[in-house]
């Protein structure tokens, strides 16, 4: 098993077994790769995943969970959750948020569940109504800087349907400028100005 968590568009995985889906990483230069767990030996790849040469990383540990534990003792977690919203047609909705293709999501509220709270960003973000909240998708892992914390975020993702007419209202306070259904046969084509762990989330969906 692993956890993949992205700095930018570099993935590190978390893992306790090197698998089909890691192991290509572990024949390439620009990939880090320890299989030491220590204090050091965190802040050595949190490090270098940061370093521009590095495109890639692998931390394997025979415990993911205390690898987990030791991993996250450095970041403050920040908890969210969206959608993956379909309409009647089977198309996809997506939303351009700040110069990249994306799919709605948001902070969770205190005292909110991850189910509530998906859908309630997806409403505000996209003015969509009589969400259906259908199954879980992956769970996505990102790195970024806030002032001077460094924050790890884990989104939660749900399959949603909406049926009937819609009116998409884009939320513009939050950075986004268009809301639009994309049919699944297109929906690679916004790859390229997409964020790769929404990548992970529709990949997971379209397979």
């Amino acid at each position: 098993m692993y956890i993949k968590i992205y700095f930018d568009n570099k993935p590190l995985f978390l893992c306790d077994a090197v698998d089909e889906t890691i192991a290509p990483y572990m024949h390439h230069d620009d990939a880090v790769f320890i299989d030491e767990l220590n204090s050091h030996t965190v802040k050595s790849m949190i490090h270098e995943m940061q370093v521009d040469k590095v495109h890639a990383g692998v931390f394997l540990h025979d415990d993911l969970e205390v690898l987990r534990k030791a991993f996250y003792k450095k970041f403050t977690l920040v908890q969210a959750a969206g959608g993956l919203v379909e309409n009647e047609n089977g198309e996809i909705l997506m939303i351009f948020r700040r110069g990249k293709w994306d799919l709605p999501k948001g902070k969770l509220d205190k005292g909110e569940t991850l189910e509530a709270c998906a859908v309630r960003e997806v409403e505000e973000e996209t003015g969509l109504q009589r969400i259906q909240l259908l199954t879980a998708l992956p769970v996505t892992y990102h790195t970024y800087h806030e002032g001077s914390k460094y924050i790890l975020k884990e989104s939660y993702w749900y399959h949603m349907k909406v049926e009937g007419p819609q009116q998409l209202i884009p939320q513009v306070g939050e950075g986004i400028d268009q809301v639009k259904w994309v049919s699944r046969e297109r929906a690679r084509e916004y790859y390229p100005d997409a964020f790769p762990s929404v990548l992970d989330v529709m990949e997971a969906f379209l397979r």
